[in-house]
């Protein structure tokens, strides 16, 4: 059941992310999940480093746009480099996450390729929501 459960969240994620074409629309999303997933999805999948900076804090994005390229900004910010990859939040059901008013600690989890060999990888991150929209404060240190 719980497979179950977790194939449908992560199909859904997938469909909806997919769904997020424009810089305007990723910026629209109202579940800190789906944000911090789409910010992925834009630096690996779409390699699309705008996209991804538009739903950043205005800090994190000036780090971000500095490295002008995705994988720039993989590699050296995240220290996780793909050449595909599927992002997924925590589904445990324990604390999918930590969420109080304004704030949310998200934990998601990377699975994919990196020169034919398979890379699995864990990351937090801190999501604030501003005017009414979540976006990316902080990558928080590894909880492993």
């Amino acid at each position: 059941m719980k497979n179950t459960v977790k194939t449908l969240l992560v199909a859904l994620v997938i469909l909806l992310t997919g769904c997020f074409n424009s810089k305007e629309e990723i910026t629209k999303i109202d579940n800190p999940e789906l944000v911090a997933v789409a910010f992925f999805n834009a630096l690996y999948n779409e390699n699309d480093i705008k996209k991804a900076a538009s739903v950043c804090s205005p800090q994190l994005s000036r780090v971000i746009l500095h490295y002008r390229s995705s994988k720039a900004v993989a590699r050296h910010l995240f220290n996780m480099s793909y050449d595909n990859v599927v992002v997924s939040p925590d589904d445990s059901g324990v604390k999918v996450r930590e969420q109080f008013k304004d704030s949310a600690k998200i934990t998601l989890y990377f699975e994919g390729s990196y020169n034919n060999n398979k890379v699995k990888d864990v990351k937090r991150v801190l999501m604030i929501q501003t005017n009414g929209k979540w976006v990316m404060d902080k990558i928080l240190k590894d909880p492993f």
